[in-house]
């Protein structure tokens, strides 16, 4: 299992060993020693499974005062996987990486806490699985435009029909509000 590191300190992106034949193939997804090992620590306490079609985009989502680390992967079909630093006082703060995680490429993408999360579906269908470090609460959760300028990420999806979003993912605020109300200095702007 190879831990490759990514631009953003803590984001991790985990290639785990295939074994294939001609039955099919076989890998570990979580090894605990191992991911600590690779530098991932965590212990996870939920797992989440979403299905959703072409053009679907969801995110970016955080939790307020319960950060979640994520482990994503696309156990079918083909993703585009982002995580944004929102940690008030990182040097990277508001800087956004992606990776291509797919049913093929087996590949999985570690957020730390402290790093708004969403992705976008690139194949015709895609199911995603993640295994997260707190519970989901849904009075703790805050979103952030998804294709706010300030933080400006490239989203590979055709600009001309734009993608599908919940009305809450269409919705949310831009960046500079969650951060002052990350920083304790705003109020919630939903």
């Amino acid at each position: 299992m190879k831990f490759l590191p990514t631009a953003l300190e803590g984001v991790i992106l985990v290639e785990p060993r295939v074994f294939s034949d001609d039955r099919g193939f076989f890998m570990e997804t979580y090894h605990l020693e191992k991911f600590a090992a690779g530098g991932i620590p965590d212990l996870f306490v939920q797992d989440n499974h979403s299905y959703s079609i072409h053009g679907t985009l969801r995110g970016l989502h955080a939790q307020l005062r319960h950060p979640q680390g994520k482990l994503v992967r696309a156990v079918q079909g083909e993703i585009f996987d982002v995580a944004v630093d929102i940690r008030p006082d990182s040097p990277t703060l508001g800087k956004w990486v992606g990776e291509r995680l797919s049913g093929e490429n087996h590949r999985q993408l570690w957020i730390p806490p402290g790093f708004a999360h969403g992705f976008c579906v690139l194949s015709e269908t895609a199911h995603v699985q993640y295994k997260c470090t707190e519970l989901y609460r849904q009075d703790d959760e805050i979103g952030i435009l998804w294709n706010d300028p300030a933080i400006g990420i490239d989203w590979p999806l055709p600009l001309d029909t734009g993608p599908l979003l919940s009305p809450k993912d269409r919705d949310a605020p831009g960046l500079e509000a969650i951060l002052l109300l990350l920083s304790g200095h705003g109020q919630d702007p939903a």
